[in-house]
């Protein structure tokens, strides 16, 4: 009986290893609407954060279409409230871009991709992390995990570099900047501050920390249109994103007119709910219901970041290059 007991506890204790352990990171080739194989080196993974609550960021990482080994290596993180950064990957800076034409929402089909030739990638490799947990398809295993701050997520943001980079050495060498656009710009000088805290004091592994602060287009250009979130706020709707207009999501948007610049967030909605992009991305079952692009109020967050001058003061009086501007819709 005491055998039993002995054995049936051991059998549990290295269940618990292989569920909480680093998963490998999915190289991934193809993408559903996109024709062929990928252009470029496409590898997704999950860092666990923490390891109390079993929360794991995920993230999407592009190598250099250039010369990866030498070109720097960029962290980009997302604005807004827990907003996904396939955003920034899809509607900004990535290399790849939806298709604007009528979406009918047939069954079997998503929304197609395009490469985008213009992209960052094409002179950097660029590290896209779902931010704070909760944001886009990063999750937590207790409920308690999604209960984060300012400080808490900039913090969680350097022990994912650290294990990051303590896994992928070869990048080590190149030149690592830290990039953000909108509310990222609170996360962006701490995390910065950190790396070099670390540098100075001689921790390993050492990150190669040379810039940048917040690089965003405000597309002053484009048709003016309502801002698309299901979420109201006031008079407009602003926060979370889309849905199918099904009524088998949560969150259901109205339709934008395909010649707004919204009309790609309600793409990446389907795109990225879709159960073969999930299997593609290499999403982990079950650890996310429905993606949304922000989650605005219905997850616990603190603001206690009043400001983040002293952070800036910090880094740049160190002789660290920054470049920080307002940006104003």
């Amino acid at each position: 009986m005491e055998a039993q007991l002995l054995s049936r506890l051991l059998f549990l204790l290295l269940g618990f290893i292989i569920v909480s352990g680093e998963a490998a990171p999915t190289l991934v080739t193809s993408l559903p609407g996109f024709d062929g194989a990928l252009p470029f080196h496409l590898e997704t993974g999950y860092v666990t954060v923490d390891e109390e609550h079993g929360s794991e960021l995920f993230y999407y990482f592009i190598e250099s279409e250039g010369d990866p080994r030498r070109d720097p290596v960029l962290l980009w993180l997302t604005g807004g409230d827990r907003c996904s950064v396939l955003s920034a990957l899809l509607f900004e800076m990535g290399p790849l871009r939806f298709v604007i034409e009528p979406y009918d929402g047939a069954a079997g089909t998503v929304p197609r991709l395009h490469y985008h030739p213009y992209s960052w990638t094409k002179a950097a490799s660029v590290l896209f992390v779902d931010s704070p947990v909760g944001a886009g398809f990063s999750f937590s295993r207790h409920p308690r995990g999604y209960d984060v701050g300012e400080v808490s997520s900039s913090l969680q943001l350097k022990t994912f570099l650290t294990k990051w980079f303590t896994e992928h050495p070869d990048f080590l060498s190149n030149h690592f900047y830290v990039g953000g656009d909108s509310y990222a710009g609170k996360y962006v000088p701490i995390v910065a501050q950190k790396i070099s805290e670390d540098i100075e004091a001689g921790l390993k592994p050492t990150i190669n920390l040379k810039l940048l602060e917040e690089i965003y287009d405000s597309q002053i250009l484009y048709k003016k249109c309502n801002y698309l979130s299901p979420t109201p706020n006031d008079k407009t709707t602003h926060g979370r994103i889309l849905q199918q207009e099904t009524g088998a999501l949560k969150h259901p948007p109205p339709r934008p007119q395909v010649d707004c610049h919204g009309y790609i967030t309600y793409l990446a909605y389907v795109w990225a709910n879709n159960n073969i992009t999930r299997e593609n991305l290499g999403i982990k079952e079950g650890s996310m219901g429905e993606w949304v692009r922000c989650h605005e109020k219905d997850l616990p967050f603190t603001h206690d970041i009043e400001s983040s001058i002293k952070y800036h003061r910090n880094i740049t009086s160190k002789g660290y290059r920054a470049l920080v501007y307002r940006w104003r819709p």
